[in-house]
């Protein structure tokens, strides 16, 4: 979901840097009908190349708005350090860095991979939801949206980055939402502190859900 750690090898995409296990999925659900989302796009002021995030400002469906809510759940896990909310979010079987000759495979490697990201001691990663698309038979997901790192080393050349992350998320027979599939969307691009805050202004708090 997110870009990759500069401090260790893991896995960005934010998630945020994608996610879903088809053996274990719960029971077909009947599809609903998919509100129609209007977006703006929020272009962070930086030398070229620059970075456009998509923010939705409409509802998404209400079973959208649970693929939603669980990815900020998720990106709280690491805003917490709480490295056992983090594990719970990923699927048993999930691919993290998905896409790329170096994946990660399983629960407890991408764990391990993620250990001082969720720790936080030397690089803060944070992201959010923007857009959320559920297809199939209702059970899986893809999530997308911005991802923005801070290096906390004394010696780091660029401070502020901001990407996008992509995660594919899948509904376990448990009934919850678990990422399956995460990586990057976009390449992070050196920002400052006040464009990572204007970025983070502009983002939704909540996910408004269509009415039924």
């Amino acid at each position: 979901m997110r870009p990759r750690n500069p401090v260790v090898t893991a896995t960005f995409t934010l998630t945020l840097a994608i996610a879903a296990s088809l053996a274990f999925a719960s029971p077909p659900v009947k599809p609903t009908a998919t509100p129609k989302t209007v977006t703006k796009t929020v272009e962070v002021p930086q030398a070229k190349p620059q970075t456009r995030v998509e923010v939705v400002t409409a509802a998404l469906s209400p079973a959208e708005c649970e693929v939603w809510d669980r990815e900020r759940s998720f990106a709280t896990s690491v805003e917490h350090h709480d490295a056992a909310a983090f594990a719970e979010h990923v699927d048993p079987q999930a691919a993290f860095n998905a896409g790329t000759r170096v994946p990660v495979h399983g629960r407890a490697a991408v764990v391990g991979d993620w250990k001082e990201i969720v720790e936080g001691k030397q690089i803060k990663l944070r992201w959010s939801p923007a857009i959320v698309t559920i297809g199939g038979d209702g059970n899986l997901a893809i999530s997308r949206g911005p991802a923005w790192l801070e290096d906390l080393r004394p010696n780091a050349k660029q401070r502020y980055r901001i990407g996008e992350f992509i995660s594919t998320w899948s509904r376990n027979r448990d009934g919850k939402w678990r990422v399956l599939f995460d990586s990057s969307a976009t390449p992070m691009h050196a920002v400052t502190a006040d464009e990572v805050a204007q970025l983070v202004a502009a983002l939704p708090k909540s996910c408004q859900a269509a009415p039924r």
